[in-house]
């Protein structure tokens, strides 16, 4: 994956944590955006794991 692609998940990533963070914090929340929006940080936080791993060469 390219490395404006990463960059672009990355910041996706930040800003839906964000989210998650404020939404948690609030005292009424929404059950399901809550989820939805947790959902989205971990498939985010998978992806940029992922191609992390595969960019980093271990030497044996």
């Amino acid at each position: 994956m390219s490395t404006g692609m990463l960059s672009i998940i990355a910041i996706a990533s930040i800003v839906i944590w964000l989210a998650v963070s404020n939404e948690v914090l609030k005292t009424e929340n929404s059950r399901s955006k809550l989820i939805t929006l947790m959902t989205a940080g971990t498939l985010t936080t998978v992806i940029l794991t992922i191609s992390l791993f595969q960019s980093v060469s271990f030497k044996w």
